[in-house]
């Protein structure tokens, strides 16, 4: 059961510190873009992934092509796909061992959020944390950076 209790999303968005962000866009119109640009305001590291954008950069940092390229360990992935797109990405963060799977508003995968959970990573479906963080009153995070 993903976790969509406002106490389970207020712990997530209060230890992450690095995301990747899955389906990030340079069309500075689109919600992944907007969201990345709102959480890097609020003091996250934000690591965009998008295979069509690979070596690019999007808001001063670099674009990897998949979850499994990345540089460096990431605490969340937050995934702006169609649903029907998310399964590969979903199994590769759960090899990549990432503790959080968040999918955006309207990307629903019970099965996908199942398999996760099963593996042992935190989920949470059909939020956006650009919307959560001022809903919960969460601070900018400070530790880790």
């Amino acid at each position: 059961m993903p976790s969509n209790s406002p106490e389970q999303i207020r712990e997530i968005l209060e230890t992450v510190r690095t995301i990747a962000l899955v389906g990030a866009s340079e069309k500075t119109n689109r919600p992944s873009h907007e969201v990345m640009e709102n959480l890097q305001g609020h003091g996250y590291r934000v690591i965009p992934v998008n295979p069509r954008l690979a070596g690019q950069e999007i808001l001063g940092e670099t674009v990897y092509a998949d979850l499994a390229s990345l540089p460096e360990p990431v605490d969340m992935a937050d995934l702006f796909l169609a649903p029907e797109r998310t399964d590969a990405v979903i199994d590769q963060a759960i090899e990549q061992k990432i503790p959080v799977l968040w999918l955006q508003i309207g990307v629903i995968n019970e099965d996908g959020a199942a398999r996760a959970e099963a593996a042992g990573l935190k989920v949470v479906m059909d939020r956006c944390p650009k919307q959560e963080i001022p809903k919960l009153g969460i601070a900018t995070p400070t530790s880790g950076r």
